[in-house]
């Protein structure tokens, strides 16, 4: 049977950019839901590392025979001590629209000044391979949280997440721009390098 790897996500977008990043893998990338899976899965991790693992090794159990993906990704700002970090999806409660929560980290930064606003995103992409072993990386992205909500392009937290190297946040950035900078794109990158060892990676 072909390999394939199976990502253990729901999330449209984010399967949109995992496709596009990793499409030089010459492997068929299917989401979780995209291959009859539809579970929930308790992330009760203190680490983006410990959330990840959690995920693949519930996908690992169901498809023993595929490569499984799994990540976890947030943002991290310095001067609310990391916060939202882990809790990033959960942030203002888990049905909230991202609106509403880029709109309540404007509000607990108003006033703090611009050298004080560091921020960055962090992905971390556990994998499970079919014998069993098991690997973690880690990508991030350094930048800044600005004053308003910018841009139409990204999602999440993207309009709030200024990168001072375009002068513009993540969600004003193209997709091709976005992909070669962001912490999902490091991630991807570096468990490319993982996998280089079952398929050639570009």
């Amino acid at each position: 049977m072909e390999e394939r790897i199976i990502f253990a996500t729901g999330n449209q977008h984010k399967m949109e950019e995992i496709k596009e990043i990793l499409k030089d893998l010459n492997m068929p990338i299917y989401s979780m839901k995209e291959v009859g899976i539809d579970i929930d899965i308790e992330e009760n991790g203190v680490t983006f590392e410990e959330n990840a693992m959690i995920k693949a090794e519930a996908i690992a159990k169901l498809l023993p025979n595929d490569i499984i993906l799994a990540d976890d990704s947030g943002l991290e700002i310095d001067y609310l001590d990391k916060a939202p970090g882990v809790y990033s999806a959960r942030f203002g409660g888990r049905d909230t629209s991202y609106e509403i929560k880029n709109q309540m980290l404007l509000d607990k930064l108003e006033g703090v000044p611009q050298e004080k606003r560091t921020a960055r995103f962090v992905c971390v992409i556990a994998a499970i391979l079919p014998d069993g072993r098991k690997e973690s990386v880690r990508g991030t992205i350094e930048g800044q949280i600005g004053y308003k909500i910018e841009g139409e392009n990204g999602f999440g937290y993207d309009p709030i997440f200024y990168v001072p190297e375009y002068g513009c946040t993540t969600a004003q950035l193209s997709p091709q721009q976005k992909n070669a900078c962001s912490h999902r794109g490091n991630a991807l990158r570096a468990i490319c390098k993982v996998l280089e060892t079952r398929k050639s990676c570009v």
